[in-house]
């Protein structure tokens, strides 16, 4: 198989910065540009903690482009009470090397799907307000990418926002609706494998941190993030964002997955929810949904990466 190349949408806080690196450290992967989105956190400092991760994990040539600071139709609802004010938990990190590019993302976007048809994938670990706004400008831009790869949705029901809401969706459900009917090959990765495949114990933190700087940079930056998953029932920090990248970078890690047409909640209690609509006669699927992946292998891709 020969080299493979992503463009990667991301509200970088820190799982997403995980997610960076993991593309940036894989060997036969290219990353032809990092499109910044708000959402973890404003979009200045999702662009700086994107530059950051970037100069840390070998990828200071990537480029990166500011896009979208809010969402379609609502104001902005950061996760910071979960990542953290900068949304690297307060950890001590380098200054960024230098600014984004001056293109905006949403152009950008536009731009490689139109000039480079079906030699990316597209990666989004953010809300999806920067897709959904270039799909207002090209209704096929997923068909001319090869493949898009969501980190969006709990298609189980249990939300880490709301009773029902994932967070990427709930922050812009617009988007979400608007990115989920687009035509285009996609694969959805869901809270419900973050929090069932993910969890990063302490015995797992206090390993990884020995791997080398990668490890520790990875461990450091989830501080908050462990507070809140501890303080909510799970052993430890989760990696959304991470085990998305994975599965982008080798499904077959998957062990289950459906193809599904998801109906998302707007407003009231069900805003952010992504459940699957399978009464007879319903519309065709429009998205796989995963419903299990292979710990192990996801873990050990986690390790190697953070490896001197």
């Amino acid at each position: 198989m020969g080299r493979r190349s992503l463009v990667i949408d991301t509200d970088t806080a820190s799982d997403d910065a995980i997610a960076l690196l993991l593309a940036v450290r894989e060997p036969d992967v290219d990353v032809r540009a990092v499109t910044v989105v708000a959402g973890n956190v404003p979009i200045d400092l999702a662009v700086r903690n994107a530059i950051v991760t970037l100069d840390i994990s070998g990828g200071a040539d990537i480029p990166v482009h500011a896009g979208r600071d809010r969402p379609i139709s609502r104001p902005l609802d950061t996760a910071q009470f979960v990542h953290g004010e900068d949304g690297m938990g307060g950890a001590t990190l380098p200054e960024p090397s230098r600014a984004a590019d001056s293109t905006d993302a949403v152009g950008v976007l536009v731009d490689i799907a139109a000039n480079e048809p079906g030699v990316h994938d597209l990666v989004t670990l953010g809300p999806l307000s920067n897709i959904a706004e270039a799909l207002g400008r090209d209704p096929l831009l997923l068909t001319k990418f090869g493949h898009t790869y969501l980190m969006a949705g709990s298609p189980d029901g249990v939300g880490n926002v709301e009773s029902l809401g994932e967070y990427n969706v709930w922050a812009d459900p617009e988007a979400a609706t608007a990115v989920f009917a687009a035509p285009g090959v996609k694969t959805m990765i869901g809270w419900n494998i973050s929090r069932k495949y993910t969890v990063m114990t302490t015995d797992e933190q206090a390993q990884l941190s020995l791997v080398g700087p990668l490890g520790k940079f990875a461990v450091d930056i989830n501080g908050d993030v462990e507070q809140y998953c501890l303080a909510t029932g799970l052993a430890g920090f989760d990696l959304p964002d991470p085990v998305a990248m994975a599965v982008a970078l080798d499904d077959s890690i998957i062990t289950e997955a459906t193809d599904e047409c998801l109906v998302v909640g707007l407003d009231g209690p069900t805003r952010g929810c992504t459940i699957p609509d399978r009464r007879f006669g319903r519309p065709a699927p429009n998205i796989r949904v995963l419903w299990s992946v292979d710990e192990v292998a996801f873990k050990r891709r986690l390790f190697d990466a953070c490896r001197d």
